[in-house]
């Protein structure tokens, strides 16, 4: 069963819209599909790791392109017959008074999942868009072990660049922190651990990066030094992109990312929200893992429900 195209100002009424198509999202719809509810995905194609050459740790695809894992994701959604990907941005979203979503211009869903991630912020450094992703990464959990005997800098002026630092002494054979011009925010504690830990700590301005891309040679700083380099890796900030949540008033942490339940679901009923949108590791792997969750929660919600005139008879409620 395929959906039916939306006519005019007619609304396509679905079980869930799954609004991004990163590995988050589209493990969402395929869980969904199998649960034979209907589901459109609504796929920016803006993803975070774009850029990225190779991506590690995702079992039994290590190495892999991203672009691979989400060509080969949305084949596998579209083998089920009720899901469907549109490529597109959804800007509005509503709750009306009998509980459905209106999402964009022409979709209406009894249930939402949210995997619209995060925006990373870039350091402005002449070469950066040839390098990154090649060698220059925001990640030490994703790509550090390629940093293993080789001499690193870390760009970034936070406290937590202490431990951002740190953690690539796991690999790297020297590590650099440089400010790009900023003034290190940490205290006199923080440089002393960077003291000890032998990482060096230059608040100077990164002019370029020096190399083609995959051979980087080294990163020139404001004067003219070189500094030696055949990875970088940088720590600004990030930005999760929460404004479809705060639309529809879900709960946002601390820290900026939507509070979900251990289904996924946000406090807003029948929102659900996965991946590097919400609190824990950034990994392309835990991301699809949150996307089950959230799609199995979600599909399991709509038990006993007639649910939308695309989906098939309803399951028995349990």
């Amino acid at each position: 069963m395929s959906l039916p195209p939306v006519s005019g100002a007619e609304r396509l009424e679905v079980d869930v819209v799954v609004v991004g198509g990163g590995a988050a999202g589209l493990s969402a719809a395929s869980w969904l599909g199998r649960y034979r509810r209907s589901v459109v995905v609504v796929d920016s194609r803006d993803y975070r790791n774009q850029s990225v050459d190779r991506s590690h740790g995702y079992l039994g695809r290590d190495p892999q392109t991203p672009q691979e894992l989400l060509a080969r994701g949305r084949e596998e959604v579209l083998a089920y017959p009720t899901a469907q990907i549109r490529a597109g941005e959804v800007q509005t979203l509503r709750r009306r008074d009998d509980g459905l979503f209106e999402v964009g211009d022409d979709l209406l869903a009894h249930r939402l999942v949210l995997a619209c991630g995060v925006k990373d912020v870039f350091p402005a450094v002449e070469g950066f868009s040839t390098h990154y992703g090649a060698s220059v990464f925001h990640c030490p959990a994703c790509d550090g072990y390629e940093a293993h005997d080789r001499d690193v800098v870390a760009i970034g002026w936070d406290p937590h660049l202490v431990g951002f630092a740190g953690t690539l002494k796991n690999w790297a054979s020297s590590v650099t922190v440089v400010t790009n011009g900023v003034e290190f925010k940490g205290d006199a504690g923080c440089r002393a651990t960077l003291e000890d830990l032998d990482i060096e700590l230059l608040e100077r301005d990164v002019v370029r990066f020096v190399g083609e891309r995959g051979d980087l040679q080294g990163v020139e700083l404001e004067g003219g030094q070189v500094l030696p380099a055949s990875l970088v890796m940088f720590s600004l900030a990030h930005h999760p992109r929460t404004e479809l949540a705060e639309m529809l008033g879900c709960e946002i942490d601390d820290e900026g990312y939507v509070r979900v339940d251990g289904e996924g679901q946000t406090s807003v009923a029948g929102v659900y929200a996965a991946g590097d949108l919400t609190p824990g590791l950034q990994l392309s792997m835990v991301a699809a893992a949150s996307g089950v969750v959230a799609g199995v929660g979600c599909a399991q919600s709509l038990f006993g429900q007639q649910g939308a005139p695309t989906s098939p008879e309803p399951a028995p409620a349990v």
